[in-house]
């Protein structure tokens, strides 16, 4: 089942933390989540799953900033989100996808007990000149059958910031 506005605003503070929280950003079944003014990009054409790859992080001015096809951006959001009893699950803005623009690749998915911000994995069909600050995607929030243990990888829990791809831990 995934939660209704009215159900998410019940939780905030408590099995549901975001920071900052606005409850102008709140939705009919979902929390609207913003564009922080930091982006990434990787420094090399071809990655290396096995290796730790070199990246360079920007800011994106309030004059905006031109996304090129064929690029990948690594950014985040504004908000810090914290779960302990729902699974979160982030979209992005079905106004931001009719410009061509997504805001992630695969990884919409998040784990019971998440804490941190949500990498974005940007790229677009065509050039597009975003702003920081501007609603990009959606989280919502299922709830969980069974007992379950709360997310406690070390790769990504309790980011401050930007996570570049952290896969080559796997092969350690």
């Amino acid at each position: 089942m995934i939660l209704s506005g009215k159900e998410i605003e019940k939780h905030i503070g408590k099995d549901i933390i975001i920071d900052p929280y606005d409850p102008k950003l709140l939705n009919p079944n979902s929390y609207n989540l913003r564009l922080h003014n930091v982006l990434m990009t990787y420094d090399n054409d071809e990655l290396d799953m096995k290796k730790p790859n070199p990246a360079t992080k920007f800011e994106i001015t309030e004059e905006g900033f031109v996304l090129k096809p064929g690029q990948l951006y690594l950014g985040r959001t504004v908000e810090y989100t914290e779960t302990k009893s729902f699974v979160p699950m982030l979209e992005g803005r079905s106004s931001i996808g009719r410009l061509g623009m997504f805001v992630h690749v695969t990884a919409g998915f998040g784990d019971v007990g998440f804490s941190g911000y949500w990498t974005l994995e940007i790229f677009c069909i065509k050039p597009i000149r975003i702003y920081p600050n501007v609603e990009v995607c959606q989280l919502y929030f299922h709830t969980i059958e069974g007992a379950y243990e709360l997310y406690k990888s070390g790769k990504y829990q309790k980011n401050q910031g930007i996570q570049p791809s952290l896969l080559y831990k796997d092969f350690e």
